[in-house]
Protein backbone atom coordinates (compact mmCIF):
# COMPACT_ATOMS: atom_id res chain seq x y z
CA UNK A 1 0.00 0.00 0.00
CA UNK A 2 1.27 3.47 -0.96
CA UNK A 3 1.45 6.31 1.59
CA UNK A 4 1.60 9.86 1.06
CA UNK A 5 5.06 11.23 0.59
CA UNK A 6 6.35 14.91 1.31
CA UNK A 7 9.36 17.23 0.43
CA UNK A 8 10.70 20.65 1.18
CA UNK A 9 10.48 23.28 -1.56
CA UNK A 10 12.61 26.19 -1.94
CA UNK A 11 10.88 29.04 -3.81
CA UNK A 12 11.43 33.02 -3.86
CA UNK A 13 9.47 35.70 -2.47
CA UNK A 14 8.72 38.44 -0.71
CA UNK A 15 12.91 39.05 -1.36
CA UNK A 16 13.87 36.04 0.69
CA UNK A 17 14.11 32.26 -0.29
CA UNK A 18 10.78 30.56 0.99
CA UNK A 19 11.23 27.18 2.23
CA UNK A 20 7.48 25.15 1.78
CA UNK A 21 6.48 21.85 2.74
CA UNK A 22 4.82 20.02 -0.07
CA UNK A 23 2.72 16.72 1.03
CA UNK A 24 1.51 14.67 -1.55
CA UNK A 25 -0.72 11.94 -1.52
CA UNK A 26 -0.96 8.00 -2.64
CA UNK A 27 -1.59 7.35 -6.30
CA UNK A 28 -1.34 8.89 -9.60
CA UNK A 29 -3.79 11.15 -10.33
CA UNK A 30 -4.31 14.86 -10.18
CA UNK A 31 -6.26 16.01 -6.86
CA UNK A 32 -7.96 19.23 -5.28
CA UNK A 33 -5.11 20.86 -3.52
CA UNK A 34 -4.91 23.01 -0.44
CA UNK A 35 -2.32 26.66 0.53
CA UNK A 36 -2.00 26.46 4.23
CA UNK A 37 -1.01 29.26 5.69
CA UNK A 38 0.99 29.95 8.52
CA UNK A 39 1.08 32.12 11.40
CA UNK A 40 2.87 34.93 12.67
CA UNK A 41 5.82 33.07 13.78
CA UNK A 42 6.28 31.15 10.63
CA UNK A 43 6.08 27.17 9.44
CA UNK A 44 6.38 24.73 11.84
CA UNK A 45 6.24 21.60 12.55
CA UNK A 46 2.17 21.75 13.88
CA UNK A 47 1.10 22.86 9.81
CA UNK A 48 3.58 20.62 8.28
CA UNK A 49 1.90 17.92 10.28
CA UNK A 50 -1.68 19.64 9.34
CA UNK A 51 -0.74 19.15 5.79
CA UNK A 52 0.18 16.07 5.85
CA UNK A 53 -2.99 14.82 7.47
CA UNK A 54 -4.72 16.41 4.46
CA UNK A 55 -2.22 14.57 2.27
CA UNK A 56 -3.95 11.41 4.33
CA UNK A 57 -7.07 13.05 3.37
CA UNK A 58 -6.54 12.85 -0.22
CA UNK A 59 -5.47 16.76 -1.16
CA UNK A 60 -2.26 18.22 -2.35
CA UNK A 61 -0.98 20.17 0.06
CA UNK A 62 1.60 23.04 0.43
CA UNK A 63 2.13 24.38 4.16
CA UNK A 64 3.53 27.57 2.55
CA UNK A 65 6.53 30.06 4.41
CA UNK A 66 6.05 33.51 5.15
CA UNK A 67 9.55 34.67 7.00
CA UNK A 68 12.04 32.86 4.88
CA UNK A 69 12.87 29.94 6.62
CA UNK A 70 12.69 31.60 10.20
CA UNK A 71 10.76 30.96 13.39
CA UNK A 72 10.33 33.70 15.40
CA UNK A 73 9.98 32.95 18.76
CA UNK A 74 10.78 36.19 20.55
CA UNK A 75 7.14 37.93 20.31
CA UNK A 76 8.21 41.30 19.85
CA UNK A 77 10.71 40.76 17.14
CA UNK A 78 7.77 38.75 15.33
CA UNK A 79 5.30 41.72 15.90
CA UNK A 80 7.85 44.03 14.66
CA UNK A 81 8.67 42.00 10.89
CA UNK A 82 4.59 41.01 10.57
CA UNK A 83 2.85 44.18 11.02
CA UNK A 84 4.22 45.82 8.35
CA UNK A 85 3.33 42.86 6.09
CA UNK A 86 -0.08 42.69 7.77
CA UNK A 87 -0.53 46.84 6.73
CA UNK A 88 1.17 45.62 2.84
CA UNK A 89 -1.58 44.38 0.81
CA UNK A 90 0.49 43.97 -2.33
CA UNK A 91 3.24 42.01 -0.07
CA UNK A 92 0.89 39.64 1.42
CA UNK A 93 -0.51 38.74 -1.96
CA UNK A 94 2.58 38.42 -3.36
CA UNK A 95 3.71 35.64 -0.79
CA UNK A 96 0.29 34.07 -1.78
CA UNK A 97 0.55 34.09 -4.96
CA UNK A 98 4.42 32.47 -5.11
CA UNK A 99 3.18 29.59 -2.95
CA UNK A 100 0.25 29.33 -5.39
CA UNK A 101 2.34 29.29 -8.23
CA UNK A 102 4.59 26.20 -6.86
CA UNK A 103 1.24 24.49 -5.68
CA UNK A 104 0.06 24.82 -9.05
CA UNK A 105 2.99 23.52 -11.09
CA UNK A 106 3.14 20.27 -8.62
CA UNK A 107 2.31 17.60 -11.21
CA UNK A 108 -0.39 16.04 -9.14
CA UNK A 109 -2.47 19.15 -8.46
CA UNK A 110 -5.10 19.86 -10.61
CA UNK A 111 -5.17 23.36 -10.85
CA UNK A 112 -8.77 24.38 -11.39
CA UNK A 113 -9.71 22.86 -7.69
CA UNK A 114 -7.68 24.38 -4.84
CA UNK A 115 -8.54 25.68 -1.58
CA UNK A 116 -6.45 28.24 0.50
CA UNK A 117 -6.84 28.01 4.53
CA UNK A 118 -4.88 29.89 6.75
CA UNK A 119 -3.97 30.80 10.48
CA UNK A 120 -3.04 34.03 11.79
CA UNK A 121 -0.78 36.04 9.09
CA UNK A 122 -1.76 33.04 6.80
CA UNK A 123 -5.17 33.49 6.97
CA UNK A 124 -4.99 37.06 6.16
CA UNK A 125 -3.31 36.17 3.07
CA UNK A 126 -5.83 33.49 2.41
CA UNK A 127 -8.46 36.26 2.46
CA UNK A 128 -6.25 38.35 0.10
CA UNK A 129 -5.70 36.04 -2.80
CA UNK A 130 -9.62 35.40 -2.93
CA UNK A 131 -9.85 40.14 -2.85
CA UNK A 132 -7.67 39.32 -5.69
CA UNK A 133 -9.85 37.59 -7.11
CA UNK A 134 -8.15 34.39 -7.11
CA UNK A 135 -10.24 31.27 -8.72
CA UNK A 136 -10.37 29.37 -5.21
CA UNK A 137 -13.02 26.79 -3.92
CA UNK A 138 -12.92 27.50 -0.42
CA UNK A 139 -11.28 30.27 1.93
CA UNK A 140 -11.05 28.87 5.78
CA UNK A 141 -9.21 31.58 8.16
CA UNK A 142 -8.39 30.60 11.81
CA UNK A 143 -7.21 33.97 13.74
CA UNK A 144 -7.70 36.19 11.15
CA UNK A 145 -10.55 37.89 10.67
CA UNK A 146 -9.05 41.02 8.61
CA UNK A 147 -11.13 43.44 6.23
CA UNK A 148 -9.45 44.53 2.84
CA UNK A 149 -9.32 47.38 1.08
CA UNK A 150 -13.11 48.63 0.14
CA UNK A 151 -14.97 46.90 -2.34
CA UNK A 152 -12.43 44.37 -2.96
CA UNK A 153 -14.62 41.60 -0.79
CA UNK A 154 -16.76 41.60 -4.16
CA UNK A 155 -13.90 39.55 -6.12
CA UNK A 156 -14.05 36.65 -3.69
CA UNK A 157 -15.31 33.94 -5.51
CA UNK A 158 -15.73 30.93 -2.70
CA UNK A 159 -17.15 30.14 0.11
CA UNK A 160 -15.24 31.73 3.43
CA UNK A 161 -15.11 30.01 6.71
CA UNK A 162 -13.81 32.50 9.61
CA UNK A 163 -13.17 30.70 13.47
CA UNK A 164 -12.15 32.81 16.10
CA UNK A 165 -11.53 33.08 20.11
CA UNK A 166 -14.21 34.54 21.67
CA UNK A 167 -11.55 36.10 24.01
CA UNK A 168 -9.16 36.56 21.56
CA UNK A 169 -7.75 40.15 22.11
CA UNK A 170 -6.51 40.93 18.65
CA UNK A 171 -9.52 40.20 16.72
CA UNK A 172 -11.76 41.48 19.17
CA UNK A 173 -15.47 41.86 18.50
CA UNK A 174 -15.11 44.66 16.83
CA UNK A 175 -13.03 43.36 14.03
CA UNK A 176 -14.95 40.07 13.74
CA UNK A 177 -18.09 42.49 13.22
CA UNK A 178 -16.28 44.57 10.69
CA UNK A 179 -15.29 41.51 8.65
CA UNK A 180 -19.10 39.94 8.86
CA UNK A 181 -20.08 43.37 7.47
CA UNK A 182 -17.67 43.36 4.40
CA UNK A 183 -18.69 40.18 3.76
CA UNK A 184 -22.06 40.73 4.03
CA UNK A 185 -22.08 43.50 1.81
CA UNK A 186 -19.74 42.07 -1.08
CA UNK A 187 -22.39 39.35 -1.47
CA UNK A 188 -20.06 36.45 -0.35
CA UNK A 189 -21.42 33.29 0.96
CA UNK A 190 -19.67 33.61 4.73
CA UNK A 191 -19.36 32.08 7.96
CA UNK A 192 -17.80 33.16 11.24
CA UNK A 193 -17.90 30.51 14.12
CA UNK A 194 -16.43 31.90 17.46
CA UNK A 195 -15.62 29.26 19.83
CA UNK A 196 -16.45 30.19 23.36
CA UNK A 197 -13.35 31.07 26.37
CA UNK A 198 -11.09 30.71 23.34
CA UNK A 199 -7.83 33.08 23.17
CA UNK A 200 -5.68 34.30 20.06
CA UNK A 201 -3.75 30.92 18.48
CA UNK A 202 -5.79 28.58 20.52
CA UNK A 203 -5.47 25.98 17.72
CA UNK A 204 -1.58 25.71 18.12
CA UNK A 205 -0.37 23.45 21.45
CA UNK A 206 2.52 25.06 23.38
CA UNK A 207 1.60 28.06 23.47
CA UNK A 208 0.54 29.90 26.87
CA UNK A 209 0.51 33.46 28.48
CA UNK A 210 4.26 33.47 29.22
CA UNK A 211 4.38 33.63 25.20
CA UNK A 212 1.80 37.09 25.54
CA UNK A 213 -1.22 37.96 27.07
CA UNK A 214 -4.31 37.04 25.53
CA UNK A 215 -2.55 33.64 23.70
CA UNK A 216 -3.38 30.48 24.84
CA UNK A 217 -3.81 26.48 23.39
CA UNK A 218 -7.65 25.31 23.52
CA UNK A 219 -7.84 21.49 23.26
CA UNK A 220 -11.47 20.59 22.77
CA UNK A 221 -11.43 23.92 20.35
CA UNK A 222 -8.42 23.38 18.60
CA UNK A 223 -10.07 19.85 17.46
CA UNK A 224 -13.25 21.32 16.55
CA UNK A 225 -11.58 23.77 14.79
CA UNK A 226 -9.52 21.46 12.38
CA UNK A 227 -13.09 19.28 11.96
CA UNK A 228 -14.70 22.52 10.55
CA UNK A 229 -11.58 22.88 8.29
CA UNK A 230 -12.22 19.22 7.37
CA UNK A 231 -15.68 19.82 6.51
CA UNK A 232 -15.58 23.47 4.91
CA UNK A 233 -12.60 21.05 2.03
CA UNK A 234 -15.08 18.58 2.15
CA UNK A 235 -18.23 20.30 1.35
CA UNK A 236 -16.02 22.86 -1.11
CA UNK A 237 -13.54 20.36 -2.47
CA UNK A 238 -14.39 16.91 -2.38
CA UNK A 239 -11.91 14.41 -3.28
CA UNK A 240 -12.86 12.09 -6.20
CA UNK A 241 -11.15 9.51 -7.80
Amino acid sequence: MTTMTTRTVEYPADGLTMVGHLAIPAGVGRRPAVLLGPEGPGLNDVQRRRADALAELGYVALAFDINGGRWFSDPEEMMAYIMPLLDDTERMRGIGYAALDVLRAEPRTDPDRIAAIGYGTGGAIALELGRDGVDLRAIGTINAVTTGRPGEAANIRCPVWAGVGSEDPIMPPAQREAFAAEMQAAGVDWRLVVYGGAEHAFHHPNVDHAVRPGVSHHPLHAERAWRDVVGLLAECLPVTE
